[in-house]
């Protein structure tokens, strides 16, 4: 835990930002597959920045 989580945090913001824009993309294209991806990634993101945060808290 020497980084306290914050490589998780930053994983975490990329695949938010990424999922935002794919779900933006599919919304843009009426494609429900990659709207539904984005979700999926923004999911993930979420959890990462969780997952860093509890690091952070744990090292505290």
């Amino acid at each position: 835990m020497k980084d306290h989580g914050m490589e998780d945090k930053l994983k975490g913001m990329g695949n938010k930002m990424k999922g935002e824009a794919k779900e933006t993309w599919g919304n843009m294209t009426n494609d429900e597959r990659t709207r539904t991806e984005g979700k999926a990634d923004q999911l993930k993101g979420k959890f990462q920045e969780s997952v860093g945060k509890a690091k952070d808290k744990l090292s505290d």
